[in-house]
């Protein structure tokens, strides 16, 4: 996953788009399956690493570690390590990421309905 070169019309032309529609700014963090995917299994309480692993086969472990830091650095969820040997880290939502939960909900609900029209 690359960064977008901030002097870039493109990213210039995102940037314009997340300030004028909440929508797109919404979808801009948790845009993209894996963000998403997720967000849906941490719904459900705290998962370690391993069991995100898991429950995302196929995830590379370089693209979970990213959508996790990008899902931390958004305040959608929390990491929390604890002084352990092994160390254990869990992944939780933070207040705001359970915010997300009625919306999931609806989009599962909305992506049944169309699955089967298509």
């Amino acid at each position: 996953m690359t960064k977008i070169k901030e002097n870039s019309t493109h990213f210039a032309n995102k940037k314009a788009l997340a300030d004028e529609c909440p929508e797109v700014y919404a979808s801009n963090i948790i845009g993209g399956q894996w963000s998403l995917a997720i967000c849906c299994y941490l719904i459900n309480g705290k998962l370690r690493f391993g069991e995100l692993r898991k429950k995302l086969p196929n995830i590379t472990e370089r693209m979970l570690t990213l959508q996790l830091r990008k899902l931390e650095e958004n305040k959608i969820i929390t990491r929390t390590v604890y002084a352990e040997v092994p160390p254990r880290v869990e992944y939780e939502l933070t207040p705001i990421g359970h915010q997300l939960k009625p919306i999931i909900e609806e989009l599962e609900k909305w992506g049944k309905e169309h699955k089967i029209l298509v």
